[in-house]
């Protein structure tokens, strides 16, 4: 096995892992008193603003590469996915302290599902193919990172942006 099919599995593996842990702590039992046991009010709009950042920092990498500055889209690439990481953490902490799911009460439920169900699909692709768009930009597979960063960008706009939306519909 080379290098390359190592990481990848890895990748892999650390996605399917990341998934299912996620699933576990936000569907899965709870010991006895945790839920409502810490007020986590605060972090649908700190999950929201982090969605929002992240929509603007791969905006603006998209820019950055586009005019031939690597390094800052680099950085900048790294400071989303950063964004996006912190995102998950809130969002599993909230979904493991909350009591109970948040409904939508609004005049647009069949909007707001669709939104919301591709939103969670997407989210769970996206954590793979940032993974390995990352790892490709990192080892300088450059023509292999641009081939699928075409499928990333346009994936990891819509889970960060449609996290905005889902958030404004509900608050």
């Amino acid at each position: 096995m080379n290098k390359d099919t190592f990481w990848i599995r890895i990748i892999y593996i650390v996605s399917g892992v990341i998934s299912l842990a996620v699933a576990f702590l936000i569907l899965g039992p709870r010991p006895e008193g945790i839920e409502g046991s810490v007020d986590v009010s605060m972090l649908p709009f700190v999950n929201a603003a982090l969605n929002g950042i992240t929509t603007l920092l791969l905006i603006c990498g998209y820019i950055l590469i586009r005019q031939k500055k690597r390094e800052m889209h680099r950085y900048v690439m790294l400071i989303a996915f950063g964004s996006s990481t912190l995102f998950l953490v809130s969002y599993v902490i909230y979904h493991w302290f909350k009591s109970g799911p948040k409904l939508y009460t609004g005049d647009f439920q069949t909007l707001y599902y669709i939104i919301l169900f591709t939103h969670i699909m997407l989210a769970a692709i996206i954590i793979p193919l940032a993974l390995i768009t990352l790892y490709r930009g990192w080892v300088s597979q450059l023509k292999r990172h641009r081939k699928i960063a075409r499928i990333t960008l346009p994936i990891w706009l819509y889970v960060s942006g449609t996290g905005v939306v889902i958030y404004l519909m509900l608050y």
